[in-house]
């Protein structure tokens, strides 16, 4: 689930949450038959509603938990963490081969991750302030272009 949209004061709104994947949320759900088998001793519809709460559960927390990267009045926010802006260069997207070589082999320990499988896009935006040991972040994203816009478009209005 992704949402994005334009039309702040800076122009460079941008929100999308990097939830799993279908396949990702399937395969979580496959803990409600092993949490059902524990209670059929008990009482077979009891362990169904049990097995189908446990699936519910943790699909729902699976994407409650997803980070959220955002850009918003002037700040980059990627999960728990956030920038302004102004101390950011110029981002790159990557897509497919380099993307994968971004988010792998490429991938300096020093800078910002927020990573998750699945999303195939990454955006690498340096950081340019010299009181800062991180020298870059780097973002998993469905939609690089747009994000590497909304921070463009942050950067010119702030």
């Amino acid at each position: 689930m992704q949402m994005a949209s334009s039309g702040t004061r800076d122009g460079g709104d941008y929100r999308e949450r990097l939830t799993p994947s279908l396949w990702a949320l399937v395969s979580a759900a496959v803990v409600a038959p092993m949490a059902a088998l524990v209670f059929v001793p008990l009482n077979q519809a009891v362990a169904l509603a049990i097995g189908i709460l446990v699936a519910v559960l943790v699909v729902a927390l699976m994407i409650a938990g997803a980070p959220v990267i955002s850009v918003r009045d002037g700040v980059l926010h990627a999960g728990r963490a956030h920038i302004d802006v102004h101390l950011l260069g110029r981002p790159a997207t990557f897509q497919a081969l380099e993307a994968r070589q971004a988010r792998g082999p490429g991938l300096d320990p020093r800078d910002w991750h927020v990573i998750r499988g699945g999303i195939d896009g990454v955006v690498r935006v340096p950081v340019d302030d010299p009181d800062d040991p991180t020298p870059s972040w780097v973002l998993s994203t469905r939609t690089p272009d747009r994000l590497a816009a909304a921070i463009r478009r942050s950067q010119m209005g702030s």
